[in-house]
């Protein structure tokens, strides 16, 4: 399976180091592996997407693990469904690729094709050249840069996408794996930053075309040193929000104890 060229939809075929099709738009493939089709008409900045100091707070926040139960929980569910030998499957807002490289590794053995896909070019260069099990490239959520009904699998972590999207993507009787917040995801770092806090909201999406077959909530303790707990917050939008005495507060503490609490579904196109 390939792409589809973004502004004429038809398939692109990969040669000389190129992306084509038959209306001779052209992509280059990055010297890192990967290949841009977000079309600049189609950004609302310059560089959409998460900068390098999220991406790096990101990356050492999860080499550390602390999201480790999730992206195994992840990777069980979508080796259990998704598990055609010639299966494509897609994770939506890879970020740098800690969940996709991990969804290849366990479907290997097998001839499946798993992408990664994000607008931050600044992600999916460091994904590209880490990950090599994967195939990256930048481009909308919005604009999947896929034909109708050839993704066997879709990956959705936090991740927004039309829903209209989703439905043209993915294959009759293909998957869509969500994770979201569930109530008391971060609840500790969010009190610091807001004071108030409001529990997220635990009930499903409803997606036009999909039905929910499976629903798991994954709820844990993590127990993280400053350094970490600093990460954790740079790697959010509550970043934006926090005041500069909370950060200090943050640098000076030995242990700071969070709650990490994930809905996890499934859903059957």
């Amino acid at each position: 399976m390939s792409y589809q060229c973004p502004l004429c939809q038809h398939e692109l075929h990969f040669s000389n180091n190129q992306y084509r099709c038959e209306n001779n738009h052209q992509f280059d493939n990055a010297k890192e592996g990967y290949v841009n089709l977000m079309p600049a008409h189609h950004k609302r900045s310059k560089n959409p997407g998460d900068n390098k100091e999220m991406m790096q707070a990101r990356r050492a926040f999860l080499e550390a693990g602390h999201y480790q139960p999730m992206q195994q929980k992840v990777a069980d569910l979508c080796q259990q469904y998704v598990n055609s030998d010639s299966a494509s499957l897609l994770d939506i807002g890879c970020g740098e690729g800690y969940y996709t490289s991990k969804i290849a590794a366990q479907l290997d053995g097998k001839e499946a094709q798993v992408f990664g896909l994000d607008i931050s070019k600044v992600a999916i260069k460091y994904a590209a050249k880490r990950y090599l099990n994967c195939k990256f490239s930048v481009a909308s959520s919005h604009r999947l840069p896929f034909a109708d009904q050839s993704l066997d699998g879709v990956v959705r972590i936090y991740a927004p996408c039309k829903g209209e999207e989703l439905h043209r993507a993915i294959k009759d009787g293909g998957y869509l794996f969500t994770v979201t917040p569930a109530g008391h995801h971060l609840y500790e770092l969010r009190e610091g930053v807001y004071g108030d806090v409001r529990l997220h909201d635990e009930e499903p999406e409803n997606i036009n075309g999909f039905e929910l077959i499976e629903e798991q909530k994954l709820t844990y303790h993590m127990q993280l040193n400053a350094t970490e707990a600093l990460q954790l917050l740079d790697m959010t939008p509550f970043a934006w929000k926090a005041t500069s005495e909370f950060k200090m507060n943050l640098k000076a503490l030995e242990n700071f104890n969070c709650k990490a609490d994930f809905m996890i579904r499934v859903y059957k196109k």
